[in-house]
C-alpha cells in the first residue's frame, strides 16, 4: 500500500488531437512501466483500450494510468478532449489534485484548452501546461506562450525553452536549473546553455523569477531589492505558487520523440500537491452538518465513486477515490446517498483495462471494486460509524435529443436493457419514453456522443438502431365561437340508438376541456350530462387539423332531445363526438407549437452571429445580459421544432466556445405556411 504523502493524482486534459494519449504512453515508457510505446493508429495504447476508441482513433472514456517515479505513485487520469465527452473530463477533474493541460505546439490555445482551464479552476486544482508536438516544423513555442499569457494571465511562466537545429527539435533549456538538455546523442545529457541562446534564457529566467516573486510579499520585497533567491527559496515558492494558482508552469516537449517527458514527470513528482496537501473535501454528516474531510489514512473510511463502467463480462465496476481512511477488501460500507450497505468483495488498482487485485488502499489513492448493488456515479461509501456524504458531482444537461428506431422488429427489450446500462455508466446520457409521441428519446451532449451510444448498442448488446429527429408535440385549438348540432340516430331492430345535443364551442385559457351545461326544460336529462362530457374528453385527444391533442376549449351543452327507450350514454357520447368534429372544423382551428426559452452564452465576439442564427430559427430575442469576462448571455424564445441540431451549430458559430440551456416554456400559434408539412408528417 502506497502512503498518502507519496501519491499524486493528476488528470490529463486538452482539446482533441493535442496528444494526451500519446503523452500518456511516453510517460509509461519513461517510467519503464511498458517496454514499447503503443500507437493510436495501431490501437494498442494502454489508456485507449475500448473497441470504440480503437475504431475511431480517439479517446472516449477517461482511464486511470498509474506510474511510479522514485518512491511516488502518480495516478494519471487520461480524459477525452472532444466536447461531447465533457462528462468524462468532469469525472477526471473530480478525482484529480492537479492537471496537465496539453497544448499542441502547432495549433496553440483552442476552445478545448479554455474548457480544460475552466474545469481545473472550477475544481480548484493547480495546472501545468505541456506544449506537445514541439518537434513539428510548424510548431511556434513563442506564439503559444503569448497565447497562454493573453488567455490565462500573467501567472503563465515558461519553465523550459526549446532548442532547434533548423527544423529539428534537439533539446531544451531548463529555466529553473539554467542548463541545456541535449537529445542529439545516444543518451540525453545536460550541457551549458549556448551563447547564442543566453539572452533568451535570461529573459525567460526573469519571467520565471518575476512569477516566483508574486508568490509572497517577502519574495516580492527581495525581488525589488535585487537580492538573489536561493535554490531552496525558488523550489518552495514554485510549489506554493503552483498549488495556489499564482504560478502556472509551461514545459515544451514531444511525446513522440520522448523529449521533455522526464522533466514533466519530475515536475509532477516535485511540485504537484499530494492528497494530504490539498484543501479538505467538504462533506455533510448524518445530521446534515458541514464537515471537512482530510486525506488521513487513520480516519474512518470515506470514498466517492467518480466513474462507473458497465462491462458484459466483468459486470458493473465502480471507480473511486479514497477521501479518508484505509479501505480494505471485505469491508462493509454504508452508501450515504442511498442508506444501503455495500460489501467491498474485491479491491483493484487499474492501469487502463488491466486490473490488479490489492488488499487495501490508503487515503488519496484511486481504486475500483465490482458488483456493488445500488451504488452509482457520485455516491459516497463510508464507515457506518461515521456517516459522511461528499457533494454530488454536477454534470451538464444533455443538449441534443434524437428518437431511436430499431432496425429489426422485436429488439425493443434488448435496446431498453442496453440503454439502461449505458445510462448507468454515463451521467450525461438520458433516455425518455415519450408517451405522447410514442418514441424513445435519447439525449446527450452532441452528435458524436449519440453516435457512440448507438455504436455501443450494436457492439455490446447486438442491436442495430437508427436515429431520427423527434416528433414535435404540437397542439390544436380554435379561435372562433360556434354553436353546432350533434345527432346520432340508429334503428336496427329492437332498441335503437338516439342522442341529440346542441353544443357551443369557444376558446378559453384552460389547458384542457372546460365543460358547462345550460340545458333548460329537461331536453337532455341530467344523467346524460357526464356521457356528453366524457365523449368530448375522448375527442380532445385528437384535433381536426392533424390529429394533435386539442387544448384551450370550452364546451357548453345548451339543448338537445332524447328518446325514452332508445337514448343511452353511448348514444349521447356519439352525439357529442359528432358535434365536436362538425363544430371545430367551423371554429377557425389552429395549430400550436411548443416554444422554449433559450439562454446561449458565449464571448461578445460571437454575439452577432448567435443573434443572426436565432432569427433564422424564427426566434425572438428577449434580452442580452452581460456576464463576467467579455461574455454575454443571449436570451430568446425559439420554437422547439427549430432547435434540432442547435448544439452542433452553436459549436460551429463559436468555435466550440459557446454553451446553452433550453427549456420548453409555452405554446404559440404556428405560422400557416408550415401547416402542409406538419399535416403530411402527422399522416406518416
Amino acid at each position: 500500500m502506497i502512503s498518502t504523502d507519496k501519491i499524486k493524482n493528476v488528470c490529463l486534459l486538452s482539446h482533441g488531437n493535442a496528444g494526451k494519449t500519446t503523452l500518456c504512453e511516453a510517460m509509461l515508457f519513461e517510467t519503464k512501466a511498458i517496454e514499447r510505446k503503443g500507437n493510436i493508429m495501431d490501437g494498442n495504447t494502454v489508456s485507449d483500450y475500448d473497441s470504440e476508441e480503437i475504431k475511431r482513433q480517439t479517446s472516449i472514456n477517461s482511464s486511470v494510468i498509474p506510474i511510479m517515479w522514485k518512491d511516488h505513485k502518480i495516478n494519471l487520469i487520461d480524459s477525452p478532449g472532444y466536447f461531447d465527452f465533457v462528462g468524462e473530463q468532469i469525472q477526471a477533474t473530480t478525482a484529480a489534485d492537479g492537471a496537465v493541460i496539453v497544448v499542441s505546439g502547432k495549433s496553440g490555445v483552442s476552445a478545448g484548452t479554455e474548457q480544460a482551464w475552466e474545469l481545473a479552476k472550477k475544481n480548484n486544482i493547480p495546472v501545468v501546461f505541456f506544449v506537445n508536438k514541439t518537434d513539428s516544423p510548424k510548431s511556434d513555442y513563442d506564439g503559444v506562450i503569448h497565447q497562454l499569457k493573453e488567455t490565462f494571465g500573467k501567472s503563465i511562466a515558461p519553465f523550459t525553452y526549446p532548442i532547434k537545429d533548423g527544423d529539428k527539435f534537439t533539446g531544451y533549456i531548463d529555466i529553473v536549473t539554467m542548463q541545456q538538455k541535449d537529445f542529439t546523442e545516444k543518451e540525453p545529457v545536460y550541457k551549458d546553455i549556448p551563447d547564442s541562446m543566453m539572452s533568451l534564457a535570461n529573459e525567460s529566467r526573469d519571467m520565471l523569477l518575476e512569477a516566483v516573486a508574486e508568490v509572497s510579499e517577502e519574495m516580492m520585497e527581495k525581488y525589488f531589492n535585487g537580492e538573489q533567491f536561493t535554490d531552496e527559496e525558488i523550489r518552495v515558492s514554485i510549489k506554493h505558487g503552483i498549488k495556489e494558482g499564482s504560478l502556472v508552469p509551461v514545459i515544451c516537449g514531444s511525446a513522440t520523440e520522448q523529449i521533455g517527458i522526464h522533466r514533466l514527470i519530475h515536475m509532477l513528482y516535485e511540485y504537484m500537491p499530494s492528497p494530504d496537501e490539498v484543501e479538505p473535501v467538504v462533506c455533510t454528516d448524518a445530521a446534515g452538518e458541514i464537515v471537512e474531510v482530510k486525506a488521513d489514512s487513520g480516519e474512518p473510511v470515506c470514498l466517492q465513486v467518480f466513474k462507473t463502467v458497465v462491462d458484459n463480462y466483468v459486470g458493473k465496476m465502480s471507480v473511486f477515490k479514497v477521501l479518508s481512511g484505509t479501505v480494505k477488501k471485505d469491508d462493509t460500507l454504508l452508501n450515504a446517498n442511498k442508506g444501503e450497505s455495500e460489501k467491498i468483495a474485491k479491491l483493484y488498482t487499474l492501469c487502463g483495462k488491466k486490473q490488479t487485485e490489492v488488499d487495501s488502499l490508503a487515503a488519496g489513492d484511486i481504486g475500483a471494486t465490482t458488483k456493488l448493488v445500488c451504488t452509482d456515479t457520485g455516491d459516497t461509501l463510508c464507515s457506518p460509524k461515521k456517516v459522511l456524504k461528499a457533494a454530488e458531482i454536477k454534470f451538464p444537461k444533455p443538449v441534443l435529443s434524437m428518437a431511436i428506431v430499431p432496425k429489426a422488429k422485436g429488439d425493443e427489450e434488448k435496446i431498453s436493457a442496453g440503454l439502461a446500462k449505458l445510462m448507468e455508466e454515463d451521467p450525461t446520457f438520458k433516455v425518455e419514453n415519450n408517451k405522447e409521441t410514442k418514441q424513445t428519446i435519447i439525449s446527450g451532449t452532441g452528435d458524436q456522443h449519440l453516435a457512440i451510444i448507438t455504436s455501443k448498442l450494436t457492439s455490446k448488446f447486438g442491436v442495430g438502431v437508427d436515429l431520427i429527429a423527434p416528433k414535435i408535440a404540437y397542439r390544436e385549438a380554435i379561435k372562433k365561437k360556434v354553436k353546432v348540432e350533434g345527432k346520432h340516430k340508429k334503428q336496427s331492430g329492437g332498441h335503437g340508438q338516439y342522442g341529440h345535443v346542441w353544443i357551443e364551442f369557444e376558446p378559453c385559457e384552460s389547458d384542457g376541456l372546460v365543460f358547462e351545461e345550460k340545458v333548460f326544460g329537461g331536453s337532455v336529462p341530467k344523467n346524460y350530462f357526464p356521457a356528453v362530457e366524457k365523449g368530448l374528453q375522448e375527442c380532445m385527444k385528437q384535433g381536426v387539423i392533424a390529429g394533435y391533442p386539442m387544448v384551450n376549449l370550452k364546451a357548453t351543452l345548451l339543448d338537445g332531445s332524447y328518446h325514452p327507450v332508445d337514448s343511452s350514454e353511448m348514444a349521447f357520447k356519439t352525439a357529442a363526438s359528432i358535434a365536436y368534429k362538425t363544430g371545430l372544423a367551423q371554429a377557425d382551428p389552429i395549430l400550436l407549437e411548443p416554444i422554449g426559452v433559450l439562454k446561449a452564452v458565449a464571448k461578445n465576439a460571437y454575439t452577432g452571429d448567435i443573434v443572426g442564427d436565432i432569427n433564422k430559427r424564427r426566434g425572438r430575442i428577449l434580452g442580452m445580459n452581460p456576464l463576467e469576462g467579455d461574455i454575454t448571455e443571449v436570451v430568446a424564445e425559439v420554437p422547439v421544432s427549430e432547435m434540432t441540431g442547435y448544439a452542433t451549430d452553436l459549436r460551429a458559430i463559436t468555435n466550440g466556445r459557446g454553451s446553452f440551456d433550453f427549456e420548453v416554456d409555452h405554446y404559440e400559434e404556428t405560422p400557416r405556411n408550415l401547416y402542409d408539412k406538419i399535416i403530411a408528417d402527422a399522416k406518416e
